[in-house]
């Protein structure tokens, strides 16, 4: 103005208002990060080295790439009790926050079968579980009593131990866990009624809990996909697509949570086979696989497989693998 009076100077808005926009978007970008880290998005589709997987005749053999050992799977194994918690977790149960540490409820609703391979009675039932079930397409024994490490650490004390913590993490996320056993029953259960037990509890998804007894210097880790079977009471035309499915997300968190690589003696560096000669995928009618989580006749995996820290691990990539396919 010409008449020597002044106006107060004006206040600069714009200024502000940008570090104000600034500082809320990197606020959301923020949370957004968060929110996709806790949600889990992202992180259950396997590692792309993990294709498809390699064809098992009936007797177990993987093509060109070998054969289990006598110890393998069939269906169901292993002496000695002694169940859970065995030098580190004293209730065997392991950590009690779901995958990735959190609790929540992102498989509320959600029904998943574990079968811990074989019993640690089956030793003592010998004649029983030696009496023949059809499985379709053939008839095998009922249950067998499994393999152990050299030093005796049984199979079916392993499987326990191992299906128990993942019950935990499984129901820290809300699910309901049928077992087909507990290490409550005399023996068993036959291989044709760990597939009914799934079915029965209409199951969203059943995992078979096993080591390997294959020779030593086979290492690895490998999960047994159901091949197209309908024969008998077999049908499994409707499970072979979601079951592998199941089985790939469970080889990628497997390797993820133990650092275990796939075996090395069957599968072709898959850590996927194919059979169909085994009753519990078979006689299934809900997506089943089986996982041989190492094997327990060489010494390096069998390090593993006795340590309850390596079996927490285990347990964590089942239930991740697990929660990958039911949240897909």
């Amino acid at each position: 103005m010409t008449n020597g009076s002044t106006f107060p100077p004006h206040r600069r808005f714009g200024g502000t208002l940008v570090v104000v926009l600034a500082a809320l978007l990197a606020a959301c970008a923020a949370g957004w990060l968060i929110w996709r880290s806790a949600s889990g998005h992202g992180g259950d589709k396997p590692p792309k080295a993990l294709p498809a997987a390699s064809p098992a005749s009936p007797d177990g053999r993987s093509g060109a790439d070998g054969a289990p050992g006598k110890g393998g799977t069939s269906d169901a194994g292993g002496a000695d009790g002694g169940g859970a918690g065995q030098g580190g977790d004293r209730d065997g149960k392991g950590d009690r926050t779901g995958p990735g540490g959190r609790t929540g409820t992102r498989l509320q609703g959600k029904v998943v079968l574990l079968d811990p391979g074989h019993n640690p009675h089956n030793r003592d039932h010998t004649r029983e579980i030696a009496r023949q079930v059809d499985v379709g397409n053939a008839r095998k024994e009922c249950d067998t009593t499994g393999t152990s490490t050299n030093d005796g650490y049984a199979e079916a004390s392993f499987t326990l131990d191992v299906a128990r913590r993942a019950r935990t993490l499984l129901q820290a996320e809300g699910a309901k866990v049928v077992f087909t056993q507990d290490g409550d029953r005399p023996y068993g259960p036959c291989v044709d009624e760990r597939a009914r037990a799934g079915n029965a509890a209409k199951a969203d998804a059943a995992v078979s809990v096993h080591a390997d007894g294959a020779g030593d210097g086979n290492r690895g880790f490998h999960v047994i996909l159901p091949a197209r079977v309908t024969a008998g009471a077999a049908d499994t035309s409707g499970i072979v697509g979601p079951s592998r499915e199941l089985g790939e997300r469970l080889a990628g968190r497997f390797v993820a949570a133990t650092g275990s690589a796939p075996a090395n003696y069957l599968g072709g560096g898959t850590g996927l086979v194919v059979r169909s000669d085994l009753g519990g995928l078979n006689l299934s009618r809900i997506p089943k696989v089986f996982l041989e989580c190492g094997n327990m006749r060489d010494p390096k995996d069998a390090a593993q497989l006795t340590d309850p820290q390596w079996r927490e691990k285990a347990a964590r990539g089942i239930a991740e693998g697990i929660t990958g396919f039911l949240t897909r």
